[in-house]
């Protein structure tokens, strides 16, 4: 096969390919005595297969997928894929909590004067932890408003309660549905008044469908990962004396 070949399946360029070959998404290909790359169907099963990990796990987690694949660290990649399911899971959770918060919303304050009197509380530094985020970014998401922690009154730090964990917690899924801020901010603050829930019930119907489509697309991934290992574990070295293509 020529890049063109593996190009054309996909709709990508031949220069994509090469980059591929760069980058080691796909292995090495073999070279005529002319120079000419020739691939086979073991670059074709690898180029299907990174192209199904980018809709299940992005493409930084794909490309380390396959890297780790083609230096022999087939534990490496797993842990790369255990780590996407887990984040998978964590969504649907967390989904599945906002859901079940909506019904029985109220406008009730969260605040609490006494720290201690609130087991649920977090620091600025435990909750970034909790949701592995900087701390930045929650300083970011309370200017824009979509966080309102209340301040402990003798050391003047943040304290985040109940309430402002469930909106962290909002915030940071539908950040991962690529909702602007300023969108987010207005479906928290209708969750926090037990406002209309119009916003609320789309944006949580939308990212449903993303999380089924997220899940079908990791079973899809799987499949094509699993026929390439066994592609690869068939393959043997071959020595290339071909004619070269023409151009």
């Amino acid at each position: 096969m020529r890049p063109t070949d593996l190009a054309r399946e996909h709709g990508i360029s031949t220069q994509a390919v090469r980059n591929y070959e760069r980058d080691g998404f796909i292995p090495p290909a073999e070279r005529t005595r002319s120079g000419y790359r020739i691939y086979t169907e073991v670059h074709a099963a690898a180029l299907r297969t990174y192209v199904a990990l980018l809709p299940a796990y992005g493409h930084s987690a794909g490309g380390q997928i396959m890297t780790a694949v083609h230096d022999d660290e087939l534990d490496d990649a797993l842990t790369v894929i255990d780590r996407g399911h887990s984040q998978l899971l964590r969504d649907r959770d967390t989904l599945d909590a906002v859901r079940k918060a909506v019904g029985h919303l109220t406008a009730e304050s969260v605040a609490v004067p006494d720290p201690s009197a609130d087991p649920a509380a977090r620091t600025i530094g435990e909750l970034a932890h909790q949701l592995r985020v900087t701390p930045a970014t929650l300083r970011n998401w309370e200017d824009v408003g979509i966080l309102t922690p209340s301040r402990d009154p003798v050391t003047g730090y943040r304290v985040f309660r109940a309430g402002d964990i469930r909106d962290a917690e909002l915030a940071h899924l539908l950040r991962r549905g690529g909702y602007p801020l300023d969108h987010i901010s207005t479906v928290v603050q209708q969750i926090r008044t037990a406002g209309g829930t119009d916003a609320l019930s789309g944006s949580l119907d939308d990212w449903q469908r993303k999380l089924t489509a997220r899940g079908l697309a990791m079973l899809d991934a799987a499949a094509r990962l699993s026929h390439y290992l066994s592609v690869l574990s068939r393959a043997a070295p071959r020595e290339f004396t071909v004619a070269p293509p023409s151009r």
